[in-house]
């Protein structure tokens, strides 16, 4: 027979593991993949890195009628970084993804997934992002 004291230990007990193993599997996801030897978006699209964006300094040189052409990879408001993925904050304060330091962007020309028609875009200043 359960005593209701372990019962409620024991519920207690799983509830705390199902949040620990759905916070690390939250913790891993990361917000792009690779395919065809570029980086993509949740939504098959083709990421860009631009030239203009010093690697490692935290900031995107690319907003107002840029970010129009060249969406950033939005980041949710409570994103953390995680390994080579870190979260830059732009001029208007929303959050984009970086990879290895570069903000990534769509190309708004872009219409399928599989389009690479950005790369070399601007005297070849933006390229498709490799893993």
């Amino acid at each position: 027979m359960i005593h209701i004291a372990s019962l409620s230990v024991l519920v207690s007990v799983s509830a705390l593991l199902a949040a620990c193993s759905t916070a690390s599997v939250s913790q891993t996801a990361v917000p792009a993949k690779a395919m065809d030897g570029v980086l993509v978006g949740p939504n098959q699209m083709t990421l860009y890195v631009f030239d203009k964006d010093a690697a490692g300094s935290g900031k995107s040189v690319c907003n107002g009628g840029c970010a129009t052409n060249w969406p950033p990879l939005a980041a949710p408001a409570g994103a953390a970084s995680m390994g080579d993925w870190t979260v830059v904050t732009r001029d208007d304060g929303s959050k984009q993804w970086a990879y290895k330091g570069r903000p990534l962007y769509y190309w708004v020309k872009d219409a399928k997934p599989g389009d690479k028609t950005g790369d070399g875009f601007l005297n070849n200043a933006w390229h498709a992002a490799k893993p």
